[in-house]
């Protein structure tokens, strides 16, 4: 098996190969080898394993002109020459010739009205070509894996059906962040020396509506309720401006509402445990890894109502509107007022996170690029 690794960079597509790489036994589904072709930054991460040959790309290290003409160039006969399957979970564009499989792992190139809050801008304008780009892959290979049922549907319902092979295979949940929910407190043990934490954990983008929930946040002050807000997560600079507004309105000497910027790995999992409840307020998603972070992590989540949300949280949690203010305080309200209604919650999505594991996303995942392989050889 061949992985083209190619515009694989950071973030979540890399932890998920790397992840993948751990914890899969690929000698079960009738794999020798598999090669992975990479930049140096990206094979640095990936594990070692006996059966894993990790090939550098000079033309990788370099800027994206370079690296769509390794792939178009290069790519063909290295995959040709040693590999019976091409793998490609960045979604790329594959050469013709054998069994391909790509994965879907963005949402915002296929939903024109998210797509739509970058206005006219670069990152809209990348978007825009992915869509034609990606979604000529989806077409050409011959299977693709998609991570939600939600995911499946709107990609298709954009860009028609697709014709290949189709698998709907989740990513996982590292241990790390698996810790049962703590002991529940009444309502009114929580006041303003010791206020109901809230965190959303989250890049400062359009569709991830922080100011919102700092609007939510601010109205549930003003009307008694002892809560805080931590924001927390990289950001764009428009999306940032916008939040920076509505915090020196409702919060200018930041004592209830504070945004700490993106934090380390370590001190992630730390805020989560400190936190006494988690809000998720996106509203375009294909399978929200920070979600399934915060439900293995105990917290009691008021989560948005779009997109895979409900798929993936499904009762375990409490909705509301993104898009509405008076929604998001409603929801976190409850959470606050309702201590039996938080432990159910918490419980409930605490366990639900344990059926997202790498082990078994790493046992589908090469499950289905055989089962593809062996029916294009027409077994």
């Amino acid at each position: 098996m061949g992985i083209d690794a190619s515009n694989l960079r950071a973030g979540g597509g890399v932890t998920h190969l790397t992840e993948l790489l751990r914890s899969a036994e690929p000698g079960a589904h009738g794999v020798d080898e598999v090669v992975v072709w990479g930049g140096a930054a990206t094979l640095k991460q990936l594990p070692e394993r006996g059966w894993l040959r990790l090939a550098h790309e000079g033309l990788l290290d370099r800027a994206l002109p370079f690296r769509v003409a390794w792939q178009a160039c290069r790519l063909p006969s290295l995959a040709r020459r040693g590999c019976d399957v091409l793998f490609s979970p960045g979604g790329a564009m594959q050469p013709d010739g054998m069994p391909r499989v790509v994965m879907c792992q963005n949402m915002l190139p296929f939903e024109s009205a998210e797509r739509a809050r970058f206005g006219v801008s670069a990152l809209g304008l990348k978007l825009r070509v992915l869509e034609r780009s990606q979604g000529g892959a989806f077409h050409r290979a011959d299977g693709v894996i998609f991570l939600t049922r939600y995911a499946r549907e709107v990609v298709q319902r954009r860009i028609g059906r697709l014709h290949g092979a189709q698998a709907v295979i989740a990513h996982g949940i590292g241990s790390e962040f698996s810790v049962a929910p703590r002991p529940v407190k009444a309502a009114e043990w929580y006041s303003i020396e010791r206020p109901f934490q809230i965190v959303y954990v989250s890049i400062i983008a359009p569709y991830k509506h922080q100011w919102r929930v700092a609007e939510a946040v601010a109205a549930l002050r003003s009307s008694g309720c002892p809560v805080t807000l931590d924001l927390i997560g990289p950001s764009y600079s428009s999306t940032y401006r916008r939040l920076g507004e509505v915090l020196r309105r409702v919060d200018p000497d930041r004592r209830f509402i504070r945004y700490r910027g993106p934090v380390n790995h370590r001190d992630l999992v730390a805020r989560y445990r400190d936190a006494d409840a988690f809000v998720f307020a996106s509203s375009c998603e294909n399978l929200p890894i920070i979600l399934l972070e915060a439900m293995a992590s105990g917290l009691p989540i008021a989560c948005s109502n779009r997109g895979p949300m409900p798929e993936v949280l499904g009762n375990a949690g409490i909705y509301f509107d993104p898009e509405d203010d008076v929604s998001i305080q409603a929801a976190v309200r409850s959470l606050l007022l309702d201590s039996q209604l938080r432990e159910r919650c918490a419980w409930a999505a605490y366990e639900r996170s344990k059926g997202f594991s790498w082990r078994k996303c790493a046992n589908e995942t090469f499950a289905f690029i055989s089962r593809v392989v062996q029916w294009r050889r027409g077994g």
